[in-house]
């Protein structure tokens, strides 16, 4: 027979940081993932981190940024994750142009999870959630110039890899 376990006491802070942010966390999550499933295992994934080392909670100066950045990155990792558990190709498309939407959320997903964190969490930040560059240099303690030329890698490289998907689009 199996002991439960006991019941943790989540701290005030952290349930009321719950309350404020877990819509920011789960659009966020889904964005990347597109998908409500995996948006809320990404959603349980960021809280339990913040359970289990109250520190960090306690460490945060801006609790809707730490967790906005919580959660691109563990939507990255999920999809990481998935793609090594797959490993699958994409079928052909059909030459006539009109490719789905969803196959090209999942190829840029992919795309996304080929990059390297901080051009990940940068490119989401700015096309997927939609911050400016002053933000998200603000947000990371960056320079402006350094974020808009990642911005600019990051796209040139997503643009070679989707190609597929969108054209010839310059």
């Amino acid at each position: 027979m199996r002991e439960e376990e006991p019941a943790i006491a989540i701290p005030g802070e952290l349930e009321q940081a719950f309350r404020a942010y877990h819509g920011v966390v789960f659009r966020t999550a889904y964005r990347i993932t597109g998908s409500a499933a995996d948006a809320e295992d990404v959603l349980q994934s960021v809280f339990l981190r913040l359970l289990r080392k109250p520190e960090q909670f306690d460490a945060m100066e801006n609790a809707e940024s730490y967790l906005r950045r919580a959660a691109i990155n563990a939507a990255l990792d999920l999809v990481r994750a998935r793609q090594r558990i797959q490993q699958t190709e994409l079928p052909e498309l059909p030459d006539g142009g009109g490719h789905h939407d969803g196959e090209l959320r999942r190829a840029l997903a992919r795309a996304l999870a080929q990059l390297k964190p901080r051009p990940a969490e940068i490119f989401t930040l700015r096309f997927l959630e939609g911050l400016s560059n002053p933000e998200i240099a603000q947000m990371l303690g960056i320079s402006r110039v350094l974020v808009a030329v990642i911005v600019h890698r990051t796209r040139q490289q997503l643009r070679k890899e989707l190609q597929p998907y969108i054209g010839d689009r310059s």
